[in-house]
């Protein structure tokens, strides 16, 4: 346990601070207990779950969380397979990789480089 001093709107509070098991931050203050996650925590849960849903539909593969598109990594025409990096999304400031659902080829490009998606936005088909 670790004691800290920390500045919340410019009143500095002191706390007693323990990392738990599960990653997740146990914070006592003012003789209340918080358990709280933090960012990090968040945005890897969050890649995660979404790291695997980037297929919408057989061939579809679609934006798994808002975002905007980092790179574009196929052209139509390309054959990919399931795995492949096809396209990066940078959102809450990491770079995600979108990967191929199925072995194909990519028939269309929906989205360029720069633009802004949303979740379950078509990015590519395959």
């Amino acid at each position: 346990m670790q004691d800290l001093k920390v500045k919340i709107d410019g009143k500095e509070y002191n706390v007693k601070v323990e990392e738990l098991d599960s990653g997740k931050l146990k914070v006592y203050f003012d003789g209340e207990t918080f358990e709280v996650e933090t960012k990090s925590d968040i945005e890897k849960q969050l890649f995660e779950e979404t790291e695997e849903q980037s297929s919408g539909g057989q061939g579809v593969v679609t934006a798994p969380l808002p975002g905007i598109v980092f790179s574009v990594d196929v052209k139509v025409g390309d054959k990919v397979k399931k795995g492949n990096k096809v396209i990066s999304l940078m959102a809450m400031k990491m770079e995600n990789e979108i990967t191929a659902s199925v072995n194909g080829k990519v028939k269309q490009i929906k989205v360029k480089k720069g633009d802004t998606v949303n979740k379950g936005d078509v990015l590519l088909v395959l």
